[in-house]
């Protein structure tokens, strides 16, 4: 019903206009008894053969949303009644921002891709604690970024902001630094300056009573050499793992009429390039950590590919926008037809 009737709707009208329409339709619905349960009942698919214990947290399933479709944890409670197995909120900075003008976000139908330049549109980290503490067994993880006026030299300080601020309150952080929608933000995932703020970050983690598991996002425009350096850094750092990918620059073989639109690119151009990724530093780490997924997952057998290249979870959110919630379904619905076989 959503790819035949309600999505060719939807895509009619300005995509940042409709993602805020369907969080008000999504929050209206779920106001009415029984509905999220109505909705969970339909969409969660419930086995133990489903459930990963990765970096010490337990998951009831590998499928995720990413981060960026929430990113003020405004609808994560009601997100997860679709059957996620965990939720990450943010991009989240140390001070509220609006983000890069409008227009900034744009469909690429002919692509099944979306482009978005959002820059860190956010209404703070303190304004997000707020929501969080009202969580009932969401699992959670906190996207963590720093504010566009913020020098690069000054940046650890507004991670180590966000990670103070939303220690009690997230189950693991990502730290990420590589969204090409912040003016240099990039620049941060050069050995040196990545190596300086992840230590930061873990001497901090690891003076708390239970440390919290602290992954990278990285892009999926990097070199081999550069992600041999993030092998390298992961092991060094000893950071939890990785997340394969963020969005690219790329534009290689688009068809649409907005691909020379600046920003990242997300959606099923970037399936195999991810799915590359995650093989890379799966074999040439020999499986040293954790890795999470994500990057063109529009069915089933995308996922499978994923984790069968070395991901030990998978999170969905260009192709969650153009399959819809089944989407979900489908893939544990897959994970267990394998497992029983």
């Amino acid at each position: 019903m959503y790819r035949l009737l309600i999505r060719p709707i939807l895509f009619k009208f300005d995509p940042e206009k409709v993602h805020h329409f369907t969080f008000s339709l999504i929050r209206f619905l779920h106001k009415i008894p029984f509905v999220g349960s109505l909705i969970n009942s339909y969409y969660e698919v419930k086995s133990l053969k489903l459930e990963r214990e990765v970096f010490g947290l337990k998951f009831k399933n590998p499928v995720g949303l990413a981060a960026g479709f929430d990113k003020d944890a405004k609808l994560y409670q009601e997100l997860s009644n679709f059957g996620f197995g965990f939720i990450e909120i943010g991009t989240l900075t140390p001070k509220p921002q609006e983000g890069n003008p409008k227009k900034r976000l744009f469909r690429l139908q002919e692509d099944s891709a979306i482009i978005n330049r959002m820059g860190f549109n956010n209404g703070g980290v303190e304004e997000a604690i707020i929501r969080l503490k009202k969580n009932n067994g969401v699992l959670i993880g906190g996207n963590i970024g720093k504010n566009k006026i913020t020098p690069n030299e000054e940046a650890v300080n507004d991670y180590v902001i966000c990670f103070e601020a939303l220690f009690d309150y997230v189950d693991y952080f990502v730290v990420n630094v590589s969204s090409p929608n912040t003016p240099n933000l990039r620049e941060l995932q050069e050995k040196e300056p990545l190596k300086a703020l992840l230590n930061t970050l873990q001497n901090l983690n690891l003076k708390k009573n239970k440390p919290k598991p602290i992954l990278l996002k990285i892009a999926p425009d990097l070199t081999n050499e550069q992600l041999l350096d993030i092998i390298e850094i992961v092991n060094e750092t000893k950071i939890a793992g990785v997340i394969a990918s963020n969005t690219t620059i790329s534009r290689e073989g688009l068809e649409s009429a907005n691909k020379s639109e600046m920003g990242g690119l997300s959606g099923k151009p970037l399936t195999n390039r991810s799915t590359e990724v995650i093989r890379f530093l799966s074999e040439k780490s020999n499986k040293s950590f954790p890795i999470i997924g994500v990057g063109g997952i529009h069915c089933a057998k995308d996922a499978l590919e994923k984790l069968d290249a070395g991901a030990s979870l998978i999170q969905l959110y260009t192709g969650f926008i153009y399959e819809g919630p089944k989407l979900i379904k489908e893939i544990n619905k897959a994970l267990l037809k394998k497992s029983s076989v």
